[in-house]
């Protein structure tokens, strides 16, 4: 088989409820949505009770963002009006600073504000850098030193920022390195912290301030046990058993340091060991270790016989490698999780694999297991959860529940009682279709929500395919005729497959739905959330895994699997002439009322890429806006939504504001990058600025 035609590019959770009917998704032409504003609404939106609210995080300043999700329930929200609809086209760039000096990396990185400093991470170093919110200049940096542990991460340069508390009066910065080494640092110097954690003998790393993480993960696991060969902190974990590192910061909720973690790539794994991704929970005030929660449960533990045939004792990942969100008035953090060891096949680890594609709430002072949902059994699909979970309080029927609310990436919005786990809608448990891989066993049934609706395209059939023109609808279907349609969960094909197909279509894909790339907000006085999706279908075909083991040149693991992905792609079949497979629109911003459950409008997420505006094939067309071909940013300001996109001229990249109650634009403002992943707000001396991401630098806005 052809080298070229193996992926290498990367992309990148329960009791069933009751049953009922489920919602039918309105599929209606998109060009209706794009008609009018909703009659009545911005009545009933102000009539809604004033019940909902931020958690409860916000000690000291007004105006700070603590956490890069702006407050531990990661609403993306901020109560700041200086900046409103009515001073909007006023906007204009204060400052701008660059991370060329630091390795240019892409904008993941949302800054957090808190005593007269923002701080975030930059470069595939992941520099912790301290900036002047005036003027963008740098106040100071730090940088870990070189280990292969390092060099060997994948996600060195998907760091999403920091974490920030305050110890005793003293402002403590807090950063998990790609090496998986965790680091306190004081806020005002950038100095590593006194007295705080435990030495790490390696030449260039301070005598405190630190916690070599690896140690306190594999300290009680079995294949660590067993080995028989020292630890070696520069090394880590050897590759013949596993391998970890790290993509989000830590979250701090009452004195405790809690850490996620991510493995390498499930689409690059070949082999069956891994490491799993175990929450590790530390003291903020001496960085010593507190608690760790197993997410592949040991015998004896909640979970333990969803993996049948010994599979717990060798396989891992299962990492939380999106970031976390908490309630620190209840005392608790939830955790949500990645798939198991290889993306897109499992028959060597049947079962459902707790606790992977879930939702887990943890006691933040012991990490015991308040309560899970588990989004997605036995994934083969990489439908990891890509976003954190979203807090705030809403009024449903009445009754006033805290709740939290999960996005992912098959544009399915799960919701649950923060406190309790009991699902606000009944989540009902549907078959689904079997795989047809020698060897694959996957669940016969998947939990869908009842309500809210999917907020983009579920499955692919003939109707879902371009039809601009007749010529390229045949065209579509001609391509199409390659693979097998069908629905949301379609599963994966094997190369030699009895149809002798190319693969199978499933939608949304690893791509669509939520992505990390473009998070939920919400509005905690309203009770709203707004999503921001791609209507992207995927493809994967696994091939013996042989063949794909042998073009990798550091696998991790021992034992190669019997299959894993080796065609395909994330970005899904291309469609006739470079044009998209499928229907626009192409991405969209959905606001859903989560009071009710109800979807109140959606609107394109900016216009139409100018590549489709100029094509040959659609001259003379009256072509609506289709939204971008990607996700991009979303924040709640106090009245008005805000968002990043590409606009109608299919190129130039602006801020847009828009209404909050119907989905019509208020406004917008050129801005000299795409911004994309997220953008905060802070008040700094009487002045409120909003920071953008964009690719190698950060753009701060202010009304002059």
């Amino acid at each position: 088989m052809d080298a070229t035609s193996f992926i290498d590019a990367p992309t990148k959770d329960g009791t069933p409820g009751l049953s009922c009917d489920p919602r039918a998704v309105t599929r209606s032409h998109w060009r209706a949505a794009l008609l009018g504003a909703v009659g009545g609404l911005w009545l009933g939106l102000t009539a809604l009770p004033a019940t909902s609210q931020h958690v409860n995080d916000r000690p000291g300043e007004l105006g700070s963002w603590r956490y890069i999700g702006g407050d531990a329930g990661h609403t993306r929200s901020t109560p700041l009006n200086q900046i409103d609809a009515s001073n909007f086209d006023q906007l204009e760039i204060e400052w701008i600073w660059s991370d060329t000096s630091f390795g240019t990396t892409p904008p993941r990185s949302t800054p957090v504000y808190a005593n007269g400093k923002l701080f975030t991470v930059a470069g595939p170093r992941r520099h912790v850098v301290a900036l002047d919110p005036t003027t963008g200049e740098i106040v100071w940096s730090f940088r870990e030193p070189n280990t292969f542990r390092w060099e060997y991460s994948m996600r060195a340069p998907w760091g999403k920022g920091v974490a920030y508390a305050e110890v005793d009066g003293r402002g403590v910065v807090y950063i998990v390195t790609p090496a998986f080494f965790l680091h306190a640092l004081d806020a005002e110097t950038g100095k590593p912290l006194e007295d705080w954690g435990t030495p790490v003998p390696l030449e260039g790393f301070a005598t405190t301030g630190v916690v070599d993480l690896i140690p306190d993960l594999i300290a009680d696991w079995g294949p660590w046990l067993e080995w028989d060969e020292p630890y070696d902190p520069y090394r880590g974990i050897p590759l013949e058993l596993g391998y970890i590192t790290n993509s989000s910061p830590p979250i701090v909720v009452n004195g405790t340091v809690i850490v996620g973690n991510s493995a390498e790539q499930g689409y690059n794994q070949t082999r069956q060991e891994n490491v799993p991704g175990d929450i590790l929970a530390y003291d903020a005030r001496t960085g010593e270790h507190k608690w760790k929660f197993h997410v592949i449960p040991r015998p004896g533990e909640f979970g333990h016989d969803t993996w049948e045939n010994d599979a717990w004792t060798y396989s891992g990942d299962v990492s939380s490698w999106a970031p976390l969100s908490a309630d620190p008035e209840r005392g608790i953090v939830y955790v949500p999780t990645n798939a198991a060891t290889i993306d897109f096949y499992g028959g060597f680890q049947p079962g459902d694999n707790l606790f992977s594609a879930s939702l887990i709430a943890l006691d933040v002072e012991t990490g015991e297991r308040l309560w899970h949902f588990q989004m997605v059994h036995h994934d083969v699909w990489n439908n990891d959860t890509p976003t954190a979970p979203l807090l705030m309080d809403v009024t449903v029927d009445g009754e006033r529940i805290p709740a939290v609310f999960q996005a992912t990436k098959q544009a399915m919005l799960y919701s649950f009682n923060r406190e309790t786990g009991e699902p606000i809608w009944p989540i009902e448990e549907r078959a689904v279709p079997a795989s047809e891989v020698p060897g694959e066993r996957l669940s016969p049934t998947q939990p869908f929500p009842t309500k809210p609706a999917p907020y983009d395209l579920h499955g692919l059939s003939a109707d879902d395919l371009i039809d601009f023109t007749p010529e390229l609808r045949e065209q579509a279907l001609e391509i199409v005729s390659e693979y097998r349609l069908g629905p949301i969960y379609n599963p994966p094909l094997h190369v030699g497959n009895a149809d002798g197909l190319r693969g199978s279509i499933w939608c949304p894909g690893e791509l669509g739905g939520t992505n990390i790339t473009g998070p939920p907000a919400a509005d905690p006085l309203t009770g709203i959330i707004y999503t921001i999706s791609r209507t992207n279908c995927g493809w994967r075909t696994v091939v013996p895994g042989v063949e794909r083991d042998e073009l990798l040149e550091r696998p991790t693991g021992t034992t190669v699997a019997d299959y894993a992905v080796g065609l395909g792609t994330p970005g899904g079949v291309p469609g006739p002439q470079g044009l998209p497979l499928e229907k626009p629109p192409y991405s969209r911003i959905t606001a859903i009322d989560l009071n009710t459950g109800e979807h109140l409008w959606w609107i394109p997420n900016g216009g139409t890429p100018r590549f489709i505006q100029d094509h040959p094939a659609l001259r003379g067309l009256d072509i609506p806006p289709t939204g971008n071909l990607n996700h991009s940013a979303l924040m709640v300001a106090p009245d008005m939504l805000l968002h990043t996109a590409i606009g109608d001229d299919g190129e130039t990249t602006y801020l847009f504001a828009i209404d909050k109650a119907t989905g019509a634009r208020l406004g917008s403002l050129e801005v000299p990058g795409l911004g994309m992943y997220g953008m905060m707000s802070y008040m700094h001396e009487g002045r409120q600025r909003i920071i953008l991401q964009i690719p190698g630098r950060l753009v701060a806005l202010s009304v002059p």
